[in-house]
């Protein structure tokens, strides 16, 4: 008889009641930013340096402390990693010194991200400074999609906003993988393919991983043949929740370009 898997434990938002509390979490984070920004942090052997097993180990910590072990930026981040590609022993120290270097400089903006969104909650809860708050900014949408439909939206263009979301996004996978030649679904497919992508979502290792490359490939396909492609040249009609969702879908697979490795082509 086979045994039943456990259910996973529900999502868990983490909610800030005051806006000392949110302080002392970008506090936390900004600590772990600095750790990273130490002059010699990507130094050390090729295994088992104290970057990886301490300063990571303390960025995933503090993740967990600040937002809760089963809230979503946890989950997003509780394997975050240095290195920007697979190392192998046969890589010259330099060429894993510069992968090193790149993943650190990922993790930076990451937990920038982080505080930005912490940044945002603080002005909802009326700190010093605050804007108005509305339910568009508590959304927590990726800043490349957020700074370019933020205001669109609230003007009440909302599918224009959603149009101007999917353009952002196609333009930071070429910004990310450097394909600036293509562009739509040919960009997509060549960035994202199963079996060579420029930027990949795990390690590749075995046929899961695979599995997951090419559906994640097939989604961001979707986004640019049913979002961006149609946006430019007639606006989809419907409700601002339904405009919302696509935001956040837009959303989600900017936060996975930027989760993604970047992987060496070629010998």
């Amino acid at each position: 008889m086979t045994k039943k898997r456990p259910d996973p434990e529900p999502v868990e938002p983490q909610v800030f009641k005051s806006v000392d509390e949110i302080d002392v979490a970008i506090t936390k984070l900004k600590r772990r930013i600095r750790d990273l920004e130490q002059p010699g942090v990507t130094g050390g052997s090729f295994r088992d340096t104290d970057f990886d097993r301490v300063v990571i180990s303390n960025v995933r910590e503090t993740i967990r402390d600040v937002f809760g072990t089963n809230s979503p930026e946890f989950r997003e981040h509780q394997y975050i990693r240095v290195m920007d590609a697979a190392v192998s022993a046969s890589m010259h120290k330099q060429e894993v010194f510069e992968h090193r270097e790149r993943g650190r400089q990922r993790v930076i903006a990451i937990l920038n991200g982080l505080v930005s969104r912490l940044e945002e909650k603080k002005e909802d809860l009326g700190g010093p400074g605050a804007a108005p708050s509305t339910y568009f900014d508590r959304l927590n949408l990726h800043p490349r999609v957020l700074d370019v439909s933020r205001d669109l939206f609230l003007d009440g263009y909302h599918w224009e906003a959603v149009f101007a979301a999917a353009k952002a996004l196609v333009n930071y996978i070429k910004e990310r993988s450097g394909r600036h030649d293509l562009d739509g679904a040919q960009l997509v497919r060549t960035v994202f393919s199963r079996n060579a992508p420029l930027l990949a979502f795990n390690d590749l290792s075995d046929a899961t991983d695979q599995d997951e490359q090419e559906g994640m490939m097939h989604l961001f396909e979707g986004a640019v043949l049913g979002i961006r492609n149609p946006g430019g040249h007639s606006f989809p009609e419907g409700p601002e929740q339904r405009a919302i969702e696509y935001m956040s879908l837009l959303s989600l697979l900017a936060y996975r370009v930027q989760e993604a490795t970047k992987r060496r082509q070629g010998p």
